[in-house]
């Protein structure tokens, strides 16, 4: 939903700065830029990064600046290149070595935040139970027959059946939305992970939201993972989760957890649905949405 640019610098005097940076800008898709209009994208990821991001120890590219314009709703945020290491693959599945290391990094999002009463004060960063239930379920209400017709010969005929009742339920699902409430990254998924040596650099940061932290571990392993490999790992990345985010001071049971695992699994449902009405069509978009 933004346009993307690596800038290559000179200076005077030289190495002055970095050599590289990225630059995000207000897209130049009038679809995008109603798309980052609608779901405040812009606004969420600039003040995630005025606000939040120094405080954290999930690794995050480094924001030389962040600037948001409240009447235009423009933004561009001037960012580390973060050129080294290699970006993790959705379509083809993440790497079993870098699941739980990214894992990691999720409990370096969550864990400083687990609970904070804070956040609720933050206007700009959503809940989703909220006021914004009614327009996202009308939302997915109204592009998911849209949905069918691109992806659905793609699909199982379970799997649209399962859509086929989860659609007219969704403002309901997201109303109910018990489990412990964190920053969240919202769309935690391997195309967003830079792989180095010894570190994964999370990117893209315009769905930060404040949510049940279960919904990024959900999301990750439901989209991000051969569903054949997650099957046998899931439950020990849940209880590696678990013990990341104790030494962040947070105390959760197992058991507990893996039952809200289990109810935002179907989050990766939602976010195909929306997502691929949001976004310009691509080939890959289509393989990584089916």
């Amino acid at each position: 939903m933004a346009d993307t640019y690596r800038l290559r610098l000179s200076y005077q005097p030289a190495d002055a700065g970095p050599p590289t940076c990225v630059v995000k800008l207000t897209a130049a898709s009038p679809a995008s830029r109603t798309a980052a209009k609608v779901t405040r994208a812009y606004e969420v990821e600039a003040r995630f990064y005025q606000h939040l991001a120094s405080r954290l120890p999930v690794h995050s590219p480094r924001c030389y600046v962040s600037c948001y314009d409240e009447q235009s709703r423009a933004f561009t945020l001037l960012l580390e290149d973060v050129s080294t290491g290699r970006v993790a693959d959705q379509v083809k599945g993440c790497d079993p070595g870098d699941v739980e290391r990214a894992v990691d990094e999720l409990a370096a999002l969550h864990g400083p935040m687990w609970g904070n009463p804070a956040l609720a004060s933050l206007a700009w960063l959503p809940r989703h139970d909220g006021p914004d239930a009614a327009w996202m379920a009308s939302l997915v209400r109204t592009v998911y027959p849209r949905f069918l017709r691109r992806l659905g010969d793609r699909l199982t005929p379970q799997v649209i059946n399962l859509l086929d009742v989860f659609v007219p339920k969704v403002e309901q699902y997201l109303l109910n939305r018990p489990g412990p409430r964190t920053l969240v990254h919202g769309d935690f998924r391997a195309d967003n992970l830079v792989v180095a040596e010894g570190q994964i650099t999370v990117l893209d940061w315009q769905t930060a939201a404040h949510e049940p932290a279960a919904t990024d571990l959900s999301y990750f392993l439901g989209a991000s993972v051969d569903v054949e490999q997650r099957r046998e790992i899931e439950r020990s990345v849940v209880r590696h989760y678990v013990g990341a985010l104790s030494s962040y001071g947070v105390t959760l049971s197992v058991d507990d957890c893996w039952c809200d695992y289990r109810r935002y699994a179907l989050g990766g449902l939602l976010m195909s649905i929306i997502g691929s009405s949001l976004v310009a069509r691509t080939d890959r978009g289509e393989d990584m949405f089916a």
